[in-house]
C-alpha cells in the first residue's frame, strides 16, 4: 500500500498537547497509532476499562486506558487541522467528516502480553489489536472506507503539515529500552525459577503501586494548595488523568513536559519546576 509514516510526533496548540508514536497516511485515513508494550495479562472489561494482572498470584490493577489518550491525541490533531483551514465554511466541513477520516489505534506490542477482550465493548474492541494484526487491520479498513482516496501529492501534503508543526523533544528511547530489557528477562527467569522470582516480582510491583501512591498524594496536594491559593478549580491545574500520565512518564525536564497531554507553554511556565521536584522526590 502507498503510505506515509510518521514516527513520534510531539504536536501543541494552545494548552493541548501530545505525544504520537505513528501517524500513517494511507490514500484514504489517517491512522494515529498508540504503542503499548504492556506486560502481564490485559483484560478489557464491559465498561472499557483495562485491568492488569501480572500473573496468577498477583492482585488485578486498573491501569489508564490507552484508548482515552489517543482520543486526546485525536483531538488535539483535529484542533491543529482545523486551525488551518481558510473559512468558516471549510472548517465546518472538515470537523463534520474528521471521523470518518481519522482512525483510532492501540497496537499492543509485547508479543508476551495477553488481551482479553470478550467482554469490551464493540467500538473499544475495535480500537485495540496486536501487532502482528497491524497490517491486515490497516488493508482491511482501508478497504472498506468509504471515503475518496487521495492522491500522492494530497497524502505528502498530509504527512508534510504534522511534520512541519512537531515540537522537538527529547524522549529518553535508553531507559524505555532498559526497562522492556529488565521485564523480558525477568520473565525468563520466571519461567525456570519459579516461586522465587513471582515473589520478587510481586514484592517489586507492591514497592512501586507504594511509590505511585505516594506520588499521588504529593501532587493532589500541590494541586489543592495551589488551586486555593488562585482561587480556580483543582483539575484546572491538571486533572486525574493528567496526574496519571505524569507518574506513567516521569518527565525530568521542562521539555519532557511537553509530552504531557494539556502541558503547554502557560502550564508548565506556571507549574512545571514544583511538578518536577514532586516527581523528582525532592
Amino acid at each position: 500500500m502507498d503510505m506515509y509514516v510518521l514516527h513520534d510526533i510531539c504536536l501543541e496548540t494552545g494548552d493541548l498537547s501530545a505525544q504520537i508514536d505513528y501517524i500513517v497516511v494511507t490514500r484514504k485515513l489517517v491512522y494515529v497509532i498508540e504503542c503499548k508494550n504492556l506486560y502481564g495479562n490485559i483484560e478489557i472489561d464491559n465498561g472499557g476499562n483495562f485491568v492488569r494482572q501480572i500473573g496468577p498470584s498477583s492482585p488485578k490493577e486498573g491501569i489508564y486506558s490507552p484508548i482515552t489518550q489517543n482520543q486526546r491525541h485525536l483531538r488535539v490533531l483535529k484542533e491543529i487541522r482545523k486551525e488551518s483551514k481558510g473559512n468558516f465554511l471549510l472548517k465546518m466541513v472538515f470537523e463534520k467528516f474528521f471521523e470518518e477520516n481519522h482512525k483510532s489505534v492501540v497496537v499492543l506490542a509485547n508479543p508476551k502480553t495477553y488481551l482479553n477482550a470478550k467482554y469490551a465493548p464493540k467500538e473499544v474492541k475495535q480500537q485495540v489489536i496486536r501487532a502482528d494484526q497491524l497490517v491486515d487491520y490497516i488493508k482491511k479498513t482501508d478497504g472498506g472506507a468509504k471515503t475518496d482516496p487521495k492522491s500522492e501529492k494530497a497524502m505528502l501534503e498530509v504527512a508534510n503539515f504534522y511534520l512541519e508543526r512537531h515540537i522537538q523533544g527529547h524522549s529518553d528511547y535508553a531507559k524505555q529500552y532498559e526497562e522492556m530489557v529488565a521485564r523480558h528477562k525477568m520473565t525468563a527467569a520466571d519461567e525456570t525459577e519459579g516461586k522465587t522470582i513471582r515473589q520478587d516480582t510481586a514484592e517489586h510491583e507492591t514497592a512501586l503501586q507504594s511509590q505511585e501512591a505516594e506520588l499521588v498524594q504529593k501532587l493532589k496536594e500541590f494541586r489543592l494548595k495551589q488551586s486555593r491559593k488562585e482561587n480556580i478549580k483543582a483539575y484546572y491545574i491538571f486533572n486525574d488523568a493528567q496526574m496519571q500520565e505524569l507518574i506513567a512518564k516521569r518527565p525530568q525536564n521542562r521539555e519532557d513536559l511537553y509530552a504531557v497531554a494539556g502541558f503547554g507553554k502557560v502550564k508548565i511556565e506556571k507549574y512545571g519546576d514544583a511538578i518536577l521536584a514532586i516527581l523528582k522526590g525532592n
